[in-house]
């Protein structure tokens, strides 16, 4: 499979078209994708409903918005549980759960559920620029912002969309004119889309998260390896994974068009198909004429910001697409020399009295937090916050020769402690009884004790944010701020 073809059922590109004007629509959720969606479907002529579990202040403002537009709103936790009369169509906010009540009414009533997504497909026009999608459980956004900054630099008009923050609905219906686009689809996204298919797609990893909602790890493995149903050029992924099942197993399942290729991406020497790094440079081994005796260079692994063995891997991932949209191999060197990551994903802070202050607060799970571990020879992690169900005891194992000290917080740092206890017991760790913001202080001021020059203090928690801080954003603000103080 590396380096063949897949080779399976050919795959329509173009769902059944679906009359809109007078359907009564649900849409379910405000947000950034359901009020979109309302208002594209309302202005098809659809009678739309918006039903919305949340009464807060922002999503009374965006039901006034909506309501001034015609389109009838329906707020609180009973409203959103009851599927209105007459529904022919749910279209869903990504994140709701698929054992919500009013989806159990739909299946019961066989109504269609699709997601923004789903929608968006379906919207688009006949000269639509095709999508070249990623997924995966950690590194998506960094990729798909690489790759949208490749194809500029060969001269694209292109966009990252989808999961990355700016509605595809927004980019499928707007005025603006693109070639191709970058797009981000969360497991969500892909569990309520049925007619995607994609130019061409990646999984970039996949390791347990969201398992609540999915409800197992099968379960969330096959949401995510729809992305790869129908692709026309490309399945790319993930040689070095060992996990199962692996993004090459996804491969192997899907029904794609004939002569669909599955190309890997890998941090060591490239077999025939794949891309990979030989001494220090990133080399293509599966858009080139004679994929068995030769490679083009790429870029340099110094091109790659920050260097770290993951973002490398991002990279490799989003080269392979953009050069299985034709991409010439200086853009590829060009966009990743101009890429600029966004902040709290392994962001170097500061250096204190010899030892760097490193902050990847995005590291909200233990697969993402593995990967920043193996970056650095010796640290002292910052870890802790909310588990969502997640074991330490492989992430600790595997990091525990790093490990210069450890300082945890969260309401769930006890589990960290207990894997420590068991797998590092030799590893020094702080453990900081408190889950108010200023802890964040107190845990660096911890860290530059334990710390010795040379060091790593690494902020990456494997846990979400939310018993401390809004978000991932602003733990990592703070963790910044605290490092600031040091420094003054």
């Amino acid at each position: 499979m590396g380096s063949g073809q897949v080779t399976a059922p050919v795959a329509s590109q173009s769902p059944e078209p679906y009359r809109f004007r007078g359907r009564h629509i649900t849409v379910a959720g405000l947000g950034v994708s359901g009020v979109p969606a309302a208002r594209a479907l309302h202005g098809l002529g659809a009678h739309v409903t918006v039903v919305n579990d949340g009464d807060d202040e922002r999503a009374r403002s965006q039901a006034a918005e909506l309501e001034r537009l015609g389109i009838a709103v329906r707020l609180g936790e009973q409203a959103a549980s009851t599927l209105p009369e007459g529904t022919e169509l749910v279209v869903t906010a990504p994140g709701w759960k698929p054992g919500k009540p009013l989806f159990v009414a739909a299946g019961q009533a066989c109504v269609p559920i699709w997601g923004d997504v789903e929608l968006a497909w379906r919207l688009r026009g006949p000269d639509a620029p095709p999508w070249l999608a990623v997924t995966g459980t950690n590194g998506k956004t960094t990729t798909v912002r690489m790759l949208a900054s490749i194809l500029e630099a060969a001269g694209l008009r292109t966009a990252a969309v989808g999961n990355i923050g700016v509605s595809l609905l927004d980019a499928v219906l707007g005025d603006e004119r693109y070639d191709v686009l970058a797009v981000e689809l969360s497991s969500y996204q892909l569990h309520w889309s049925s007619s995607l298919r994609a130019h061409s797609a990646a999984v970039l990893n996949l390791a347990p998260d969201h398992l609540d909602w999915h409800g197992s790890m099968e379960a969330y493995a096959a949401d995510k390896g729809r992305v790869y149903e129908g692709n026309r050029i490309a399945c790319v992924y993930n040689v070095d994974a060992t996990d199962k099942p692996s993004t090459e197993d996804l491969v192997r399942e899907a029904d794609v068009e004939e002569g669909c290729r599955a190309v890997g991406f890998t941090l060591g020497t490239p077999g025939p198909s794949q891309l990979g790094v030989v001494d220090g440079i990133l080399v293509d081994r599966a858009f080139v004429e004679d994929r068995q005796g030769s490679a083009q260079e790429l870029a340099e692994v110094a091109d790659v910001d920050p260097p770290a063995p993951h973002n490398i891997a991002n990279a490799l991932a989003a080269a392979a697409l953009a050069r299985a949209y034709g991409v010439p191999a200086a853009a590829v060197r060009d966009g990743l020399r101009a890429f600029t990551p966004d902040a709290h994903r392994i962001a170097h802070v500061a250096d204190v009295d010899g030892v760097a202050y490193v902050d990847d607060s995005k590291a909200t799970n233990t697969h993402a937090a593995q990967a920043s571990l193996a970056a650095y020879e010796s640290i002292v992690w910052i870890a802790g916050g909310l588990a969502k169900g997640a074991t330490f005891d492989e992430l600790v194992a595997r990091s525990a020769k790093r490990l210069r000290g450890v300082v945890l917080i969260g309401a769930d740092r006890a589990l960290i402690r207990e894997a420590l206890a068991r797998h590092a017991p030799e590893v020094p760790v702080v453990d900081l009884d408190r889950t108010d913001t200023g802890a964040m202080l107190q845990a660096v001021q911890e860290a530059k004790r334990l710390a010795r020059p040379g060091d790593t203090v690494l902020l990456a928690p494997a846990c979400a944010s939310m018993d401390m801080f809004a978000n991932y954003n602003r733990r990592g603000e703070a963790f910044a701020r605290a490092v600031r103080e040091l420094g003054a």
